[in-house]
């Protein structure tokens, strides 16, 4: 009988050492649940504080890094004009290229248009196929170009301008033309 006595005990320690795990596992669940949810609430906080207006909802590292270097002075505001006349900005390194730029460009327009409408595909590859940027009159057609080698600097404005290719480098091979119709021609 004191075996079984003993196992008894045995069953009644393991079973509330059991019971104190679980409820301490439940109280760090719950506590790590509350930490997040008031994580959340606070940072929900300061992203609806109007000084903060201009932070992106969906913020990556590379955005805040850009934030505090632009409040640092080692990062500019770009205005982009579009040809609708209405403008947006980026924010980028001093150090940007134009290929930057162009990446900052479809960052923004992207998330302006998914926020508006939902998910909304746009063809960069056409769109900068067909129109460039300029700034002063001046196209930026180089991507690896520095931005400040065309004098971008704060606060300077750049707007897209329709891509024209001069008569001497529009040249396309028969085969990118009429592809279709490329075999019709043939006499048998």
């Amino acid at each position: 009988m004191d075996a079984s006595a003993d196992i008894a005990k045995a069953d009644e320690s393991n079973t509330s050492t059991t019971i104190a795990t679980n409820s301490e596992l439940g109280l760090e669940y719950n506590s790590t649940t509350v930490k997040k949810a008031r994580l959340q609430s606070t940072l929900d906080a300061l992203l609806n504080d109007p000084v903060l207006a201009d932070v992106p909802k969906k913020l990556s590292l590379s955005d805040v890094n850009t934030l505090i270097n632009l409040e640092l002075g080692s990062a500019m505001r770009i205005t982009v004009l579009k040809l609708d006349a209405t403008s947006f900005e980026v924010a980028l390194m001093n150090s940007a290229t134009l290929k930057d730029l162009k990446l900052a460009i479809k960052k923004k327009v992207n998330d302006v248009e998914e926020s508006r409408m939902g998910h909304r595909h746009i063809s960069w590859k056409h769109v900068w196929a067909n129109f460039c940027l300029s700034h002063q009159n001046e196209k930026l057609l180089d991507d690896n170009s520095f931005l400040q080698d065309y004098g971008i600097r704060t606060n300077s404005q750049v707007q897209f301008v329709p891509y024209v290719i001069s008569r001497d480098f529009r040249r396309h091979s028969r085969s990118k033309k009429h592809r279709f119709f490329h075999g019709l021609n043939r006499k048998a």
